[in-house]
């Protein structure tokens, strides 16, 4: 019986490699024969566990299309119906709003470890690029679906964040007018954010997620310690022309990323079935309003991964200067392989300093990001203009603090310690 699947499998195997005879190397280059450090710990589960909720996100968003309706009369209802008529309706709706707030959480943890090990330095800075290109991509494709569900918060935010650009001199009035499709945020505008959240920029997410995928494996992985395995020694177990230091990405890292999968189902499981509100910051209550262009809510605010971008906006008193401040905070970001001129890699070999400063920026922006869900009273909004303050410094002097102190010796090829 095993040889006649055997069989099977290889007469299979050869019908597609005789007709796509590129599918087995690019099998090979990818994934057996793609060598990982073997020094890989908890930060690099979550660049797989961002691929499996854009997945997610993804299926869900296709099943909630078949039943919404991209019409201001209609769009409310529509998600109601799914909630509380299609069936399982409620759970696929609970699984994508869900999947969008875990979305933020593995992607601004996928980044705070690039941060620490220096992942964007030579010769990754091409990954790092196409990688913010994804977060800015995210960030549009998140905006656009929170305003599909046309209650009050969806209504106001899209309100708020679009009169944003009517701050540029000379082309704002015309620019917001062009990006709502009127002159005020309706039926144009809800119809719009709706093609481009369900086409257009999911298809530019998925562009560059192969990009970034393929770039990676072109420079290779970095690693705890900052060493690149393709300049160390040569041959292990597998293939004597392999780094030394390197295992296949299959099937040892691939049954890696299923455990912290399965661990990261159990707890998005966990709230999608019992907190999918998450006590209002993953699903605001106001957001469970019709929207009504006659009545504000008390508070608008963004949902809380857009929060430590609106504190810095909100910390600034001039309304140009504002925007400005809270776009630069992103593209900031982009420059960040050219800022650092630490001559080590990894925050394990770094100065006390520099892990101080790292420490204090990481807390800094969840601060900011409580501070833009707060009603913003004159002491919320002092410390909101420290910690804008002290996030810009800390990019615009990294040229200088990240060359200070006392270096430790990195040793030459990977460790094993966690």
């Amino acid at each position: 019986m095993s040889n006649l699947i055997t069989r099977a499998i290889e007469g299979v195997t050869g019908w597609v490699n005789d007709r796509a005879p590129a599918l087995v190397p690019m099998y090979r280059k990818h994934m057996s024969e793609y060598y990982a450090p073997k020094n890989f710990n908890l930060w690099y589960y979550f660049g797989s566990l961002a691929l499996l909720v854009l997945v997610n996100q993804i299926v869900t968003g296709i099943f909630l299309t078949m039943h919404y309706k991209p019409s201001a009369a209609e769009a409310f209802a529509s998600v109601e119906y799914i909630m509380r008529d299609v069936e399982w309706g409620w759970l696929i709706r609970y699984m994508h709003s869900t999947g969008a707030s875990m979305f933020f959480v593995v992607v601004y943890l996928h980044m705070f470890r690039g941060l620490i090990y220096g992942s964007y330095q030579k010769p990754r800075e091409l990954v790092w690029i196409l990688g913010m290109l994804i977060f800015l991509v995210l960030m549009a494709e998140a905006f656009m679906g929170y305003v599909l569900p046309w209650g009050q918060m969806s209504y106001w935010g899209a309100q708020v964040i679009i009169n944003l650009f009517g701050a540029i001199p000379v082309v704002g009035t015309g620019l917001t007018e062009w990006i709502r499709g009127d002159y005020l945020v309706s039926d144009a505008t809800l119809n719009r954010f709706f093609a481009l959240h369900v086409i257009a920029l999911p298809l530019v997410l998925l562009l560059l997620v192969v990009l970034h995928l393929g770039a990676l494996h072109e420079v290779g992985s970095n690693n705890p310690d900052g060493v690149e395995i393709k300049k160390g020694p040569k041959g292990n177990r597998w293939s004597p022309t392999a780094p030394a230091d390197g295992i296949p990405f299959h099937p040892y890292y691939t049954v890696k990323d299923l455990f912290g999968a399965g661990f990261f189902l159990i707890i998005f499981a966990f709230i999608v079935f019992f907190a999918p509100t998450m006590g209002g910051w993953f699903l605001e209550w106001d957001n469970f309003v019709k929207a009504d262009p006659l009545v504000t809510p008390e508070h608008i605010k963004p949902v809380w991964y857009f929060t430590p971008f609106y504190a810095m906006l909100r910390a600034i008193p001039d309304k140009l200067m504002g925007v400005m401040v809270m776009g630069g905070a992103v593209i900031i970001l982009f420059g960040l392989p050219w800022l650092d001129r630490s001559p080590v890699k990894s925050i394990r070999y770094r100065p006390l300093l520099h892990k101080v400063l790292v420490a204090i920026f990481a807390v800094g922006f969840v601060i900011l990001g409580w501070l833009g869900a707060q009603s913003g009273s004159d002491t919320q909004k002092l410390v909101a203009q420290i910690l804008t303050a002290y996030y810009f410094a800390f990019f615009i002097f990294m040229p200088f603090w990240s060359r200070m102190g006392q270096f430790k010796a990195v040793p030459e090829r990977v460790t094993t310690h966690d």
